[in-house]
C-alpha cells in the first residue's frame, strides 16, 4: 500500500487525521468523486461528455494543483488521485468552489491504476512531491520506481509524459536516473524551478510552504 492513515513523510512518521463525515460528504458529491471508477475503464470520455486530453495527477493532496490546473486549461479533463479518505473530501472542496467541469477525483492506489484505466488512455501524468522513502529497503515503493514506470507507461499513450516535481533532491537525482535507465527520454530539468524562467507553473501546497523556506523545486519533464 503506497497510502494508508499512517506513513512515512520525510523519514518520520506521519498522521493524517481524520475528517468527520468525509465519507458521508463524498458519497453525496458523485458528480465529482467517482465512487466505481473500475466501471469507467476505457470510457473516461464519456465519462467526461468530451474527447479532450486526459492528465492525471497521482498523489493529487488536497487538490490545489489538479484545481488551478483545470481552470486554467479548461481544453484539458483533469483527474486527481489519492488514497485518503479525508484527503480526497479536501479537494473536493476546492473543486465545489472552482466549480470546474473538467475535473474528476478518484480514491485509488497509485500501483493499481490499470485497473481504472485503459491502455493509451492517458495523456500526460503528474507527480507533485511524492513521498521520497529515503530508505534503501523502501525503494519499490518510490512512484518513480521501475514497476511504476511500467504501470505509467501501460495506461498513457505511446510517448505519453510524466511531469514531476520535488522539494527532495536525493529523489529528484533518483527520479533522473530511474526515467533514464527505463529507456525514457529527459525533455526538460530545472534544477532551480522558481528561479527559472519556466512559466505558467502552478503551485502545490506542499510546494507553497517549501518554497516559502527557501528551498529549491526541482522539476522534469520526462517521456516515454
Amino acid at each position: 500500500m503506497i497510502f494508508s492513515l499512517f506513513y512515512e513523510k520525510r523519514g518520520r512518521i506521519v498522521r493524517v487525521r481524520k475528517r468527520k463525515g468525509a465519507e458521508e460528504y463524498i458519497a453525496e458529491n458523485p458528480d465529482w468523486v467517482v465512487l466505481t471508477p473500475d466501471e469507467w475503464r476505457g470510457r473516461w470520455h464519456e465519462r467526461f461528455g468530451n474527447d479532450h486530453p486526459i492528465h492525471i495527477e497521482v498523489g493529487s493532496g488536497k487538490g490545489r494543483f489538479i484545481t488551478e490546473m483545470a481552470k486554467a486549461h479548461p481544453e484539458i479533463n483533469y483527474i486527481g488521485i489519492d488514497i485518503q479518505l479525508s484527503v480526497i473530501s479536501y479537494a473536493l472542496d476546492k473543486v465545489l468552489e472552482a466549480n470546474v467541469p473538467n475535473v474528476q477525483l478518484l480514491r485509488v492506489d497509485g500501483s493499481d491504476l490499470t485497473n481504472y484505466f485503459a491502455e493509451n488512455e492517458v495523456d500526460l501524468l503528474y507527480l507533485n512531491f511524492s513521498d521520497p522513502w529515503h530508505k534503501k529497503r523502501h525503494e519499490k515503493r518510490r512512484l518513480t520506481y521501475k514497476s511504476f514506470l511500467a504501470t505509467f507507461e501501460t495506461i498513457l499513450v505511446p510517448h505519453g509524459e510524466i511531469h514531476f516535481k520535488t522539494d527532495n533532491q536525493g529523489l529528484f537525482e533518483y527520479s533522473l536516473m530511474s526515467f533514464s535507465q527505463y529507456g525514457m527520454k529527459l525533455q526538460q530539468v530545472w534544477l532551480d524551478l522558481h528561479t527559472s524562467n519556466y512559466e505558467g507553473n502552478i503551485m502545490t501546497e506542499y510546494e507553497e510552504k517549501f518554497s516559502s523556506k527557501g528551498q529549491r523545486i526541482y522539476r522534469v519533464e520526462a517521456r516515454f
